[in-house]
């Protein structure tokens, strides 16, 4: 049942393979098998290669079985329809077209495959592509902030400085007034004089606007440094946004191209395998020599072919005959005087109608 099953595989007349030897079969049994079994490799490459596309079992299922059928029908029939010839050129010309099809198809094959294979290496690729995009994406969004950040912080530095400054100037007031009192600086006169008295009110009156500048730079600034917590959040919330994108990044292409980041010789080698696996049946063909099957379909086509033939004189034959008989026919009525007198007399009757039709047209006119 398995032999019957791989010949119908092949494409092979199993009427004719039924009373060909067990070696016929066999060899027409094994291309079968290798047909299938492509077919097979071509289903679950295809339902893998879709199932990293649609994430579902089903559909990968599915779509990855009506592939592999038409890789089997497509095999099926071109390996059926290669013919042996007496030249080896000509039947290599003749399966050329197929060659070139069974590397486009091995390509399709093998690349799904190669994706499962080199799994955990295409991870690491991915895993390190991510974090490269996670940083770069990081960056990105950051710019955004950036210049309002800065300019936050300079408003603040400013803020600051300015407190500062006024401090530094009344520290500056607050010496001279001391200086005076002991006599160092000024009048250098020890004791609270009038001038230590209006060196002291200066100092006091700019340490009220230090303390209002204080109260009111610190307000700023607490208002500027919630800005900028705002716009932390805002940044954080737009990258974690942005990360299930990164995180989605192992698709189909990007396995592909993580693939293509790989030493490129086991994937060359796994290549080579299919295209074997694949052009192995027309090979088959090429290299076998001619055996019982090909003889007995040469012998079923010329007989089918002579028949058609001959069909085709007999009709040509049969029509040049019927013309014959026809001449003869209408040239033996041509001679016949009663025809001709009957002939003459339709005639006449027809030229008096025309003639009086036209006589009661032209008389409707004149009147």
């Amino acid at each position: 049942m398995l032999k019957r099953f791989f010949i119908m595989c092949s494409g092979a007349d199993a009427n004719i393979l039924a009373d060909s030897s067990n070696g016929e079969q066999n060899k027409y049994a094994g291309i079968g098998a290798t047909v299938f079994f492509t077919a097979l490799m071509a289903f679950l490459a295809a339902s893998y290669a879709l199932y990293t596309v649609f994430d579902n079992y089903f559909t990968a299922v599915f779509f990855g079985l009506v592939w592999g059928l038409l890789i089997f029908n497509l095999d099926r029939f071109i390996v059926s329809t290669i013919k042996k010839k007496d030249s080896f050129l000509d039947e290599f010309l003749q399966a050329s077209p197929r060659i070139i099809l069974a590397v486009i198809i091995a390509v399709v094959i093998s690349k799904p495959l190669e994706l499962k294979i080199f799994e955990k290496e295409i991870d690491q690729v991915l895993l390190e592509q991510k974090n490269d995009l996670t940083l770069a994406n990081q960056e990105q969004i950051a710019t955004q902030y950036t210049p309002m950040l800065e300019g936050l912080d300079t408003e603040i530095a400013e803020l600051k400085q300015d407190i500062s400054d006024k401090e530094t100037e009344v520290n500056s007031l607050y010496e001279t007034y001391i200086a005076e009192a002991e006599g160092r600086k000024g009048t250098e006169l020890v004791g609270k004089g009038p001038v230590y008295k209006e060196k002291r009110e200066k100092h006091d009156a700019q340490l009220a606007e230090l303390v209002t500048l204080k109260k009111t730079n610190t307000d700023k600034i607490a208002n500027l440094e919630l800005q900028k917590m705002e716009l932390a959040l805002e940044y954080e919330k737009q990258v974690q946004d942005s990360q299930p994108i990164i995180d989605n990044f192992d698709g189909l292409m990007a396995r592909v191209n993580a693939l293509n980041e790989l030493p490129w010789l086991p994937s060359f080698f796994i290549f080579l395998l299919f295209l074997a696996i694949e052009t192995s049946p027309i090979f088959a063909k090429l290299l076998s020599p001619r055996g019982e099957y090909d003889f007995k379909i040469e012998d079923v086509e010329g007989e089918i072919k002579t028949w058609t033939a001959q069909k085709a004189d007999q009709r040509k034959i049969l029509l040049a005959t019927d013309h014959t008989v026809n001449d003869r026919v209408y040239g033996d009525i041509a001679e016949e005087d009663e025809l001709y007198q009957y002939k003459k007399k339709i005639a006449r009757e027809l030229m008096q109608k025309q003639q009086d039709a036209f006589y009661k047209k032209q008389t409707d006119i004149l009147q």
